[in-house]
């Protein structure tokens, strides 16, 4: 559904909601503002009778009755509206709680402890901890970056955005102009996924990378939004997940917790260096040129040479 028409049936539906007596087309009308700008009454009419039976059809009962003046007045009583009682066992009551952490260190951080007092008031077991049942850890999802909320906004409402970017083999950053499709967090570092308006493709951009603001744009979309947006696939295919090869490399002692984590054999050499079998695919000598001086390539010779380009296009910048 539009954002657009999202609203509109929004502000309809408020409307319905809020009102203790019927509101007759004219009074709704002169209250919506996307009404005001429909132009013709018989576009008017036409938008009204259709969001009318959009809201009938998401299960809004909406009352049609004479008001004093004779004519037909609209309502949604709060009694015909009320929702069931919520009941959640523990494991939904988790998920729920886990969700609202996501927010902890974003402005929304208010509205979400808000919506979790009030699924409580509505049913949410008062004995069930969110962090309690996951064991001794408590799980989160950390937003440190100061991108991450202009960007959810622009998501959300299909606003191009700019904004300047460091790649991992770049000196200095970069503006992107981009039309924002979706976001994900990955191995605890957040990423967007959208269409790169200069590059004319898809891209997928690590957010801590971003420097500076982001701006928004006011024009719309030029790209289709797919049904379906693959940020952890992307991304896991530069970290060499999808595996085809194997990698030699020297890793210092006591770096690369993730390159560890990822090894298929470790041997220790000694005077502050292991040795590790590392599977990889496309993309993994973008990642290792991330660890800098405490990574050494064996082998093979290919992956060898493109870190020691990216390294020397580091320096030259």
């Amino acid at each position: 559904m539009a954002i657009a028409k999202a609203e509109r049936l929004m502000n309809l539906a408020l409307c319905l909601l809020g009102t203790r007596r019927p509101l007759s087309k004219r009074e709704l009308r002169d209250s919506i503002e996307a009404y005001l700008e429909a132009g013709s009454d018989d576009s008017f009419n036409r938008m009204f009778e259709r969001d009318k039976d959009d809201l009938r059809e998401l299960g809004l009962v909406i009352e049609t009755v004479e008001n004093l003046d004779g004519e037909v007045g609209y309502r949604a009583g709060r009694d015909s509206n009320r929702l069931p009682p919520i009941t959640l066992d523990a494991e939904e009551a988790a998920a729920l709680g886990l969700a609202a952490k996501v927010w902890q260190q974003a402005r929304l951080a208010g509205a979400a402890s808000g919506a979790l007092q009030k699924l409580r008031a509505a049913g949410l077991p008062e004995d069930v901890d969110p962090y309690e049942s996951h064991g001794a850890l408590e799980p989160r999802i950390p937003v440190h970056e100061a991108a991450f909320e202009p960007l959810m906004l622009a998501c959300r409402d299909r606003r191009p955005v700019l904004f300047d970017y460091r790649k991992a083999t770049a000196a200095r950053p970069e503006p992107r102009h981009v039309e924002p499709w979706a976001l994900e967090c990955w191995r605890g570092h957040w990423y967007l996924a959208g269409w790169d308006r200069d590059r004319g493709a898809e891209r997928v951009f690590r957010l801590s990378r971003i420097t500076g603001k982001v701006r928004s744009r006011g024009a719309k979309f030029t790209a289709e939004v797919p049904d379906v947006v693959t940020v952890r696939e992307t991304v896991a295919s530069w970290a060499g997940e999808t595996a085809d090869r194997s990698a030699l490399i020297r890793l210092r002692t006591g770096a690369g917790y993730p390159l560890r984590a990822k090894a298929a054999r470790v041997r220790e050499l000694g005077d502050g260096w292991d040795e590790l079998e590392i599977p990889y695919g496309h993309g993994l000598d973008a990642w290792l040129v991330e660890f800098g001086p405490d990574v050494v390539v064996l082998e093979p010779a290919e992956l060898r040479a493109d870190v020691v380009d990216r390294l020397r296009a580091v320096a030259k910048g």
